[in-house]
């Protein structure tokens, strides 16, 4: 089950610098969301098209969107993929009634569903989420994933 850490960095250097950390973004003193299985790319573009209201394939498309920004470490197959700044802003503005407007949409994808998430789990992710975004938003950092074997 891949490890699935959402951080924000600084720049996109610093956040590959967490691949010389051993254990990742949480030991390198980094705000970071802890989850399983929520896949950067595809899980988090369907977040994105929900949140704003646009297609996959355009969320998808948009600059940074599971971006890879390394090759995956050699012991452990850890990277780092770089998140969208538009999902960072839609998180980071969103009030907990468009949050929990997402989550059912959400939910129901298959990526979503195959890990048997329910609406009030996958609220809790995004909750957790936005908040990683307002304080991203507020320093003017950008967000992230570290991906982990």
């Amino acid at each position: 089950m891949p490890l699935c850490d959402y951080f924000s960095a600084a720049d996109d250097q610093a956040a590959v610098a967490v691949l010389r950390t051993p254990g990742g973004p949480g030991q390198a003193d980094l705000d970071v969301v802890y989850l399983k299985n929520v896949d950067p790319v595809v899980s988090i573009a369907w977040l994105e098209a929900i949140m704003t209201g646009c297609s996959y394939e355009e969320a998808g498309g948009r600059p940074r969107a599971g971006r890879l920004l390394s090759e995956p470490a050699e012991e452990g197959g850890s990277f780092v993929v770089s998140l969208t700044d538009t999902l960072t802003t839609a998180l980071a503005s969103a009030s907990r009634d468009d949050l929990a407007r997402c989550a059912e949409p959400w939910s129901k994808t298959d990526e979503l569903r195959q890990l048997g998430m329910s609406v009030e789990v996958t609220a809790g992710v995004l909750e957790a989420l936005a908040g990683l975004a307002r304080r991203a938003h507020a320093s003017g950092r950008h967000l992230y994933c570290w991906w982990a074997l």
